[in-house]
C-alpha cells in the first residue's frame, strides 16, 4: 500500500492537469464575495428506492454559504477529494454486496463529485461506470465500460466540501450528484462486486470525489484508486486513515434486503 504524499505534492504544481488527490489548491482560501450563493437552479432531490447506500458525506446541516449543508473534513484530515478524471484515466472503485437469496435489478446509480471553483450549476459532463465481480485489478467485468458516458442528469446536492477553518464561508467546492439511469436494468446475483467509475467536467480542476465523511470517525471504508497504472487503497495523507466513497444504488430486489444501508443507520454517528 502506497501513501498519497507524492500526489499531495503534485496538487501544488499547477502544470500537472490531473492528480490523485486534492489536499490544497489555488482557490482553497475564501474570498470576500463568498457570502450568499444566490443560486436558484436545480438541486438533487435524493434517491427513491435504495438497494445500497455506501455512506454519508454531509456532516453539518444549514451551516454553509447561503444556508447550504456542508461536508466538513475531520480537523486532522488533509484531503478534500480524490481524483477520478476520465481524461487522465484516474479511476475510483468501492465494493458493495448483493445479499444471499436476492437478485438485484439496478435501475439507477448516483455518484458524486466536484470541480474546485466550478458551479453551481454543475460543471460535470460525464460519468463512466464499470462493475466487476471482485477487486478491479483481478476481477472480471460483468457490466459497463469506461468509454460510454452513462450520466443522465447532474445537479448540485446543496452541499459544500470544506475544511473546518472555512466552514460557513467557503463555496469553492459544491458537490454534485451525477445520476445514471438505465433503460435496461443491471441484473446482479448474490456476491460482492466493485463499482468502478470516472467523471468528466468542463473546469481545469478535477473532477474530484469527496470520501465518505462521518463526524468523529476517521476510517470510513476501503475504496481504491487507479493512478499511474496501479491500484491502491485510498488513504488520507494527514491521518493515514482508509476512506470509503459515497454512492447510491437504486432498483428492486427479488429477495429480502438483508443489508442495512447508511441511510438507515447514519443517525447513530
Amino acid at each position: 500500500m502506497r501513501t498519497l504524499s507524492v500526489f499531495i505534492l503534485a496538487t501544488l504544481l499547477l502544470a500537472i492537469p490531473a492528480i490523485a488527490s486534492e489536499a490544497m489548491d489555488v482557490g482553497d482560501l475564501t474570498s470576500s464575495d463568498a457570502s450568499g450563493s444566490g443560486y436558484t437552479g436545480p438541486i438533487w432531490d435524493g434517491p427513491k428506492a435504495v438497494l445500497w447506500d455506501n455512506g454519508p458525506f454531509i456532516t453539518s446541516y444549514g451551516t454553509g454559504v447561503g444556508g447550504a449543508d456542508e461536508s466538513i473534513l475531520d480537523p486532522n484530515d488533509t484531503v478534500n477529494g480524490f481524483g477520478c478524471q476520465w481524461l487522465a484515466d484516474i479511476r475510483l472503485a468501492d465494493d458493495f454486496e448483493v445479499p444471499a437469496g436476492s437478485t438485484w435489478e439496478i435501475n439507477s446509480i448516483t455518484l458524486y463529485g466536484y470541480q474546485t471553483g466550478g458551479g453551481p450549476p454543475s460543471t460535470l459532463t460525464g460519468t463512466y461506470i464499470e462493475i466487476f465481480d471482485g477487486p478491479p485489478e483481478t476481477g472480471t467485468s460483468v457490466w459497463g465500460d469506461l468509454f460510454t458516458n452513462v450520466m443522465t442528469t447532474t445537479a448540485w446536492t446543496n452541499v459544500y466540501r470544506v475544511k473546518p477553518d472555512v466552514s460557513g464561508i467557503s463555496a469553492d467546492r459544491p458537490i454534485m450528484a451525477n445520476v445514471c439511469d438505465f433503460a435496461s436494468p443491471i441484473v446482479l446475483t448474490p456476491g460482492t462486486y466493485y463499482l468502478c467509475w470516472q467523471h468528466d467536467g468542463t473546469e481545469t480542476s478535477g473532477p474530484w470525489n469527496q470520501p465518505v465523511t462521518i463526524n468523529g470517525t476517521l476510517e470510513t471504508g476501503d475504496a481504491m484508486q487507479y493512478y499511474d497504472y496501479l491500484w491502491d487503497f485510498i488513504i488520507d495523507d494527514g491521518t493515514g486513515s482508509l476512506k470509503g466513497m459515497p454512492f447510491i444504488i437504486e432498483g428492486t430486489s427479488t429477495g429480502a434486503l438483508e443489508n442495512e444501508t447508511w441511510a438507515a443507520i447514519k443517525t447513530i454517528f
